[in-house]
């Protein structure tokens, strides 16, 4: 058994439950259900130039600092908001199939929410050995207490702090002095574990927390970042490893 902390705070999305990884193939599953709406037949390679517009949009969407900030809080309305944007780039403005085309990836998504397949009994055998647990997790609170609710977490973890309810999200350090506050423990005797290098890793290294990167699709850290996780996690049990 290797050395544990005092106290793990876990990320939610991307971290426990599978939400919103591989857009790239999710966005194309969802487009060819439109295909009738968006396919040109002079053009075998309207879907594809479609998603890529979209997933350009939206890059160019939430790489706004603030402009994220908000629109977590609304997941939906943000996704209404890129696919309108894509379909102007694309000269075919349609807000009425931008809005249909957003909401049924939000549901789609949704339906397809999924613990990792080690999560639960990672976090069970952590607390059988007496680790202090947090959950973590940015976006709007009728939306993620759901998730914590459907996946059966809240008696997992002694405090569940939620963006939407407690009024403020990662990165900002109060969000995980308020945690560390709860749990009752210093930061140089917890971990963070999330894959989002700045929110999971970065600012909590900044605090004197450890900042654990979770990879579990292998995507690996560029070979020139400067960010050095603590450590980088395939499977949330090589904690326990």
């Amino acid at each position: 058994m290797p050395s544990l902390p005092t106290a793990i705070l876990f990320d939610l999305d991307d971290t426990i439950i599978q939400a919103y990884a591989k857009p790239e193939e999710a966005w194309s599953r969802l487009l060819a259900q439109f295909a009738d709406h968006l396919g040109d037949p002079a053009d075998p390679g309207a879907l594809d130039t479609t998603r890529r517009t979209i997933l350009e949009e939206a890059r160019d969407f939430w790489g706004d600092p603030a402009r994220a900030a908000r629109w977590r809080l609304d997941i939906g309305g943000a996704r209404r908001l890129v696919v309108r944007r894509a379909l102007a780039r694309l000269n075919r403005p349609d807000e009425a199939l931008a809005d249909r085309i957003g909401d049924a990836f939000t549901e789609m998504r949704r339906q397809e929410y999924r613990l990792f397949p080690d999560a639960l009994a990672t976090i069970d055998r952590l607390r059988g050995h007496g680790v202090r647990l947090a959950l973590v997790t940015n976006g709007q609170a009728e939306t993620q207490r759901a998730k914590v609710v459907r996946f059966d977490l809240e008696r997992r973890f002694e405090h569940v702090q939620i963006e939407g309810e407690f009024g403020k999200g990662k990165p900002e350090p109060e969000v995980y002095h308020h945690v560390l506050d709860r749990l009752g423990v210093r930061a140089d005797e917890s971990w963070m574990i999330g894959d989002n290098i700045e929110w999971e890793v970065i600012v909590p290294q900044r605090l004197g927390m450890c900042g654990i990167w979770y990879d579990p699709h292998g995507i690996g850290l560029p070979p020139d970042s400067p960010v050095r996780p603590d450590r980088i996690l395939a499977r949330l049990s090589e904690i326990l490893e």
